[in-house]
């Protein structure tokens, strides 16, 4: 190997190290799997609620309990989910020995959470003026360009389930009567798919 050469090996070296410490590698996948899990039992029961409990005959007439148990429905799982992602990444992070907080885990939570704040805000306030229609597709597409946004710092395979929870969000738009539906498809059998995969991944890693 000539000096150019060695050179350029160095700079390659140099240049994968400055990426791997700007990107936060250790999601687990089992968090994703759990995400999933907990996002399909939120939508199975806020099914019943609106399409049971409250039929649409007097669906106009307990509106306020209809969305007061949604919310209940919707804390819950973002707590138990946000639980689990934090106590798993962790375990993960320690099995890999890195740190959970360095400048890869800073840069995938400033470019994750403005997205997905300004889009909760945006819900949030249509959702108190009576558009409830746009809650499910505003969620879908602002968590799908969170993900799009965050994805430079993190696992590749963000990407590409961020443009995917995107398009869910446009169809979910276009086809107002299913919002439930794709909600459950994007946040709970999406999440449960890119979490065997990342599973498989640690796996083969750990064997390497």
């Amino acid at each position: 190997m000539n000096e150019s050469e060695k050179l350029l090996s160095e700079l390659k070296d140099i240049r994968n190290i400055m990426e791997r410490s700007s990107r936060f590698l250790s999601l687990s996948g089992l968090s994703g799997i759990m995400v999933g899990i907990y996002a399909l039992i939120g939508a199975f029961f806020a099914y019943r609620i609106v399409y049971i409990q409250f039929p649409s005959d007097a669906r106009q007439e307990y509106i306020n309990d209809t969305l007061t148990s949604i919310f209940i429905i919707g804390i819950t799982v973002l707590v138990l989910s946000l639980f689990t992602i934090y106590v798993l990444t962790v375990k993960q992070a320690k099995k890999e020995q890195k740190p959970i907080w360095g400048p890869g885990s800073k840069l995938l939570l400033i470019n994750l959470l403005i997205p997905l704040a300004t889009g909760g805000i945006l819900t949030t306030i249509l959702a108190l003026r009576g558009y409830y229609g746009v809650v499910s597709p505003c969620f879908l597409i602002f968590y799908g360009l969170a993900l799009v946004n965050a994805a430079k710092y993190t696992r590749p395979e963000i990407l590409s389930l961020g443009l995917v929870e995107i398009v869910l969000g446009l169809l979910a738009a276009i086809f107002p009567g299913y919002g439930l539906y794709f909600w459950a498809i994007g946040f709970g059998i999406l999440h449960i798919i890119y979490g065997f995969m990342f599973l498989n991944r640690e796996n083969k890693n750990s064997e390497a």
